[in-house]
């Protein structure tokens, strides 16, 4: 790695899906074989989205969301393994935090599975009070809605 060619770039039209793709596949074990079209649609609807490269190599991403004011969630931080142990994911991280869609709110939060020291040495701290998750599969034993009332609006 040579430092004087890493980038960081926060313009998520320079995202390149397939080298993204790759680094999900090379890195995240959590996140194998996500299609094209759903990153597509994930990099659309998070902001900010930051990569890093290195030349022409996405070597890093992360992206988050956010409403600007009460709570932003960082997803998906990947540094390709290559580039681990280098500074460049507290760096990443570090991005996404400064970025004026986040760097305002009140609470940030992330998921980690294993990475937990590493976030604590940026700041972060271990929240088990307001953990709660629903999956996609989960969501087929709900009462099913076919129609919104106006009268919820």
């Amino acid at each position: 790695m040579n430092s004087c060619h890493i980038q960081f770039c926060s313009d998520k039209s320079k995202v390149d899906l397939h080298q993204l793709q790759e680094l999900y596949n090379s890195t995240a074990f959590w996140a194998q074989n996500r299609p094209l079209e759903k990153l597509e649609i994930a990099i659309a609807c998070s902001h900010p989205v930051v990569t890093v490269w290195d030349g022409s190599k996405m070597i890093g991403f992360a992206r988050a969301t956010s409403d600007g004011v009460y709570r932003a969630t960082i997803w998906d931080v990947l540094i390709h393994r290559d580039y681990q142990k280098k500074g460049l994911g507290r760096k990443l991280v570090e991005t996404v935090l400064a970025h004026p869609h986040v760097n305002q709110v009140e609470k940030v939060y992330l998921m980690t599975t294993h990475q937990q020291n590493f976030y604590k040495r940026i700041g972060f701290q271990e929240n088990i009070s307001t953990t709660m998750v629903i999956c996609q599969e989960d969501f087929e034993r709900l009462p099913q809605i076919t129609e919104v009332s106006s009268q919820l609006i």
